[in-house]
């Protein structure tokens, strides 16, 4: 049997709430797992989780579950549309919402006992600077910042990355500007916040372009339906299209980066060691 081969590991976060990073997560996961890849997502807004909601999944057990010692973490795994699979979390449990950085490291480390083959995990974190946010982005090999036009969203935005850069040292960040009218606002709410950026941070930025409005978007929300699935030729899911072929030209991620990883097993096995002379 062939070795796990490594996963790229991706935490979306926004900063503040209502910038639509559900969405946006449930969506990538689709058009990605639509270009052949095995998707998995975790909803790590662990007190108030959506992701089973938005696509319409019966759940029975969750990661509050896994926590209390009553299943393991692949017993909990529902199977969404494109075969992407969600790893669900809680919604108003408050031990879930207030786990301590340790129980973090523990879930974390869980997940190198998933035995299904995963080429991408998506982790959609909570809203905001919680410690669980810090420790799933830590925790992942790439950061996703979803932001729209408002000063809100690119304030707390600048404040999440400026803390993941100080405190736990990660110097790239991909921003994706979300919910607006084309192109060129896309391309303003990316400058609004690389200007504060490039002023006051040592970090790269990378921008991924732009997810427009699209009354699509609501109409599939109230179907409990990604707008990929329901409206595959829509703005909306075009521009997730795009985006999912922005990541899979990421490079692939080959050794650990030094601290508590999602899956630090395979990254380990999967690097190759130079031999100095």
């Amino acid at each position: 049997m062939a070795k796990p081969h490594p996963v790229r590991v991706i935490s979306i976060a926004s900063g503040k709430g209502g910038v639509g990073k559900t969405n946006v997560t449930v969506n990538l996961a689709l058009a990605l797992a639509n270009s052949g890849k095995d998707v998995t997502i975790l909803d790590a807004d662990l007190g108030l989780a959506n992701i089973d909601v938005l696509l319409g999944l019966h759940t029975e057990k969750n990661l509050s579950d896994v926590m209390k010692g009553e299943v393991e973490l692949d017993e909990i795994l529902v199977e969404g549309p494109s075969g992407i699979r969600i790893i669900p979390a809680s919604s108003g449990v408050k031990d879930m919402a207030e786990m301590t950085p340790a129980q973090h490291a523990g879930l974390v480390s869980a997940f190198s006992q998933l035995s299904h083959n995963i080429d991408v995990l998506l982790v959609d974190t909570a809203a905001g600077i919680s410690d669980s946010v810090v420790s799933f982005s830590r925790a992942a090999q790439e950061v996703l910042v979803v932001v729209c036009d408002e000063p809100a969203s690119i304030t707390d935005a600048y404040a999440l990355i400026k803390l993941l850069n100080k405190e736990q040292g990660i110097f790239r960040f991909h921003i994706l500007a979300n919910m607006v009218s084309g192109p060129q606002q896309g391309r303003e709410v990316y400058e609004k916040l690389s200007k504060v950026t490039d002023r006051f941070l040592d970090v790269a930025l990378d921008y991924m372009g732009h997810i427009p409005h699209d009354e699509h978007l609501q109409k599939a929300v109230k179907r409990q339906k990604a707008v990929v699935e329901a409206f595959p030729r829509s703005r909306a899911a075009q521009a997730f299209q795009t985006l999912s072929k922005k990541v899979n030209n990421w490079p692939q991620p080959t050794s650990s980066g030094g601290h508590l990883e999602f899956f630090v097993e395979r990254l380990v096995s999967g690097s190759t060691l130079e031999v100095l002379p």
